[in-house]
């Protein structure tokens, strides 16, 4: 696999030259490769002492690399939406994985059925994605057909937009965040394959949303791999199991570039690598540590971006440039050829990537919500953190939206304003916050300038 993938980084650079004149007249194909519950720091490329990443380190060298790639929400349901979508989480309004239980449905005596009056929230969240301007729908108009598998929350794969897909979504059974697209990956790539060849054979370009459940728990990685890891000294067995699942999933985004290499594809695929957010592996479960998933901090909000065109994005690393994963979609279009909605947040990086220059991006903003949804009108009403990132300096100020099941992974201890120097300090071990008064009154003012929050009690303390 090594070898393949050195051989495949010789090609992509060659293609950069020799390609530029066969594309020039149709639009990319686009597959955009989005990890599930994967660390920033978990990657070959980002320099991880023990995971081996073969693949996605040939991708990254292939690419223009965002080392400080970032989503705004580190929670999957909100954070899939930011890249369907391009905007923020309290814009599309699903900030959180489900609506919040009724009465009825707490305490020792609930029924395990959901009532229908819950399921019918389930269908107002759904229909959500019914009112937006989504990626499938946005390059349908240059012609494109597009095909989703993995992780989907929002119903049925047509109703994102997608001409093909794998979920039947709500209210079949399984159909609360992908049911039968949740094979893929774990199932082989063959759903994703032959859609390549259709499209190929019909000259259609193509979308391909892959979003495995992969390196999501349960962690039950090929037996092959978890002794791999045993047998580099690996003492925990849950953090063998984590490391084998990264790998795996590496072997899978293997399979794709290999097929795309095989129709002669590369040079003219625009190729996306996120993850919808963080993880930090605990070693005595199978759970998330604190500080990753659903949190504002490092471990749950950064992720490495690549974008990777080999007949137009220069490759290399973008050093400390600062990427949202709300630029994707922007940039996607722009690839395309089709119109960028007036309304997104986001940065089109497309120029900047091709001819190498610093992008716009000088901050990176987000937010986190209540795992449940109490009012989807109202999205302050489960707000529990902002944040913004400015060249080395981060803030992150708490509010009192904290409700139902994310009450135990948010500690209440202390919640005064944090200010991490990200560069001197990137495991964001130091709250400086006191001795930057000013720096702290200009970050909180620019958070809401960004997004007004008047309902919600943000703690003040050093903040004058």
């Amino acid at each position: 696999m090594r070898t393949l993938a050195f051989g495949r980084t010789l090609i992509c650079f060659a293609l950069i030259w020799l390609a530029p004149l066969a594309t020039a007249n149709q639009p990319p194909n686009v597959v955009l490769i989005i990890s599930d519950d994967h660390a920033w720091t978990d990657y070959g490329f980002m320099g991880h002492r023990f995971i081996e990443t073969p693949n996605l380190d040939h991708l990254a060298r292939c690419s223009a690399l965002f080392e400080r790639g970032y989503v705004p929400t580190a929670l999957c349901r909100p954070s899939l939406a930011t890249l369907l979508t391009g905007k923020y989480a309290h814009q599309h309004r699903l900030t959180g994985n489900d609506p919040a239980p009724l009465p009825s449905m707490m305490g020792p005596n609930a029924s395990r059925e959901e009532p229908e009056e819950y399921r019918h929230l389930r269908s107002q969240l759904i229909s959500l994605v019914d009112q937006q301007a989504t990626l499938p729908k946005l390059l349908a108009s240059k012609g494109y057909v597009s095909f989703q598998s993995g992780k989907w929350w929002e119903g049925n794969y047509r109703r994102g937009g997608f001409t093909e897909g794998m979920t039947r979504g709500f209210p079949e059974p399984g159909g609360r965040h992908g049911d039968d697209g949740l094979k893929i990956g774990r199932n082989g790539m063959q759903p994703i394959t032959d859609f390549i060849d259709r499209a190929v054979a019909s000259e259609k370009p193509f979308f391909v949303w892959y979003a495995p459940f992969l390196p999501h728990t349960p962690h039950t990685p090929p037996k092959a791999l978890f002794d791999k890891y045993k047998a580099k000294g690996i003492e925990s067995d849950h953090i063998a199991r984590y490391y084998a699942m990264v790998e795996w999933f590496d072997e899978t985004c293997g399979e794709l570039m290999q097929h795309l290499d095989r129709k002669n594809l590369t040079d003219s695929t625009l190729i996306i690598y996120i993850a919808d957010n963080g993880w930090i592996q605990r070693e005595d479960s199978q759970e998330f540590a604190p500080r990753s998933k659903q949190s504002p901090n490092e471990g749950g909000v950064r992720q490495p971006i690549l974008f990777s065109l080999p007949s137009k994005i220069r490759p290399g690393s973008r050093g400390s440039q600062l990427c949202s994963s709300v630029d994707i979609l922007p940039t996607i279009l722009h690839a395309a050829g089709a119109e960028i909605p007036d309304d997104l947040p986001g940065y089109d990086l497309m120029p900047c990537l091709i001819s190498g220059d610093p992008t716009p991006r000088q901050e990176v903003l987000g937010e986190a919500f209540s795992h449940d949804i109490a009012d989807i009108d109202q999205p302050e009403t489960t707000l529990i953190y902002r944040w913004v990132i400015e060249d080395r300096w981060k803030l992150i100020l708490s509010y009192d939206g904290l409700a139902g099941r994310s009450a135990r992974y948010h500690s209440r201890d202390d919640i005064r304003p944090q200010l991490y120097d990200l560069l001197s300090d990137p495991m964001e071990t130091k709250n400086v916050a006191a001795d930057h008064p000013d720096l702290l009154k200009r970050l909180s003012e620019k958070l809401q300038s960004w997004w007004p929050v008047t309902e919600r009690k943000v703690q003040t303390e050093y903040i004058k």
